[in-house]
């Protein structure tokens, strides 16, 4: 799914999510940050291959949308801390009730013999 979709107001409302939150650390960036605010090298060594970058090319995405704040400190050296906005928050709960299906179907597929229906 390309960027452009996330601003297309002729799509619906999930494909505009989607877009946003679309790929792979995207998802899992947010959960960390929805925690506390986290320093880039924290962030990489809680996701082992998580190259340094796609780690700032996927913050650098998330701060265009409006979901991250970059805060850089003036001290040597750089301290630079990520955070989530009020609007990433706001999609991280969104996105509870998403994770608790999406656990629901895990532990149905963890179930002998049961297939997803």
């Amino acid at each position: 799914m390309t960027r452009s979709r996330a601003q297309d107001p002729n799509v619906c409302g999930v494909t505009a999510a989607i877009a946003v939150i679309d790929g792979k650390w995207k998802t899992v960036l947010l959960w960390l940050l929805e925690s506390r605010p986290h320093r880039p090298g924290e962030l990489r060594r809680r996701l082992p291959g998580l190259t340094e970058k796609v780690l700032t090319q996927t913050l650098r995405e998330m701060e265009a949308d409006g979901l991250v704040h970059r805060e850089v400190y003036d001290v040597r050296p750089l301290k630079t801390v990520y955070s989530l906005t009020s609007f990433g928050r706001e999609l991280s709960e969104a996105l509870a009730p998403l994770s608790d299906w999406g656990h629901r179907r895990l532990e149905k597929l963890a179930e002998p013999s049961q297939a997803v229906s």
